[in-house]
């Protein structure tokens, strides 16, 4: 199934920024704005992967709120406790990039347990759409 080998490998891609989220949590000299960048490419990477697993077609985004809105048009949605994850959009473009505007100060822990979760939520259903 193309759609699952193409789903895996999004979940493998999100797995190395998860892996560099762990290593430099507790690391003040790597900057809110870089931690929250792999943050949110992981998110990506993972609503991506569930996208896939359901064949559904998206766009070129950054853009969480699109792709938890693409997944909720094919049935998958997240609880809405998960969804805040969409909060993350902002660091992949904006707060990158953008030398004028700071990200406001946030929670590491918290951030790398949203996106755990996330993880643990897409996997559970790709498992349950692939069995």
């Amino acid at each position: 199934m193309k759609q699952l080998e193409q789903a895996r490998k999004f979940l493998a891609k999100a797995a190395e920024d998860e892996a560099l989220l762990d290593a430099v949590l507790a690391k003040p000299e790597v900057s809110d704005s870089i931690y929250g960048f792999h943050a949110q490419q992981a998110a990506e990477k993972l609503l991506k992967a569930l996208l896939s697993v359901h064949a559904v077609r998206f766009p070129k985004t950054h853009d969480l709120h699109e792709l938890l809105n693409l997944l909720e048009n094919a049935g998958e949605t997240l609880p809405p406790e998960l969804t805040r994850v969409d909060e993350l959009t902002p660091f992949a473009v904006e707060w990158r990039y953008d030398y004028f505007t700071a990200p406001p100060s946030f929670d590491r822990v918290k951030t790398r347990d949203l996106v755990a979760r996330v993880r643990a939520f897409v996997e559970q259903r790709i498992k349950s759409a692939t069995s």
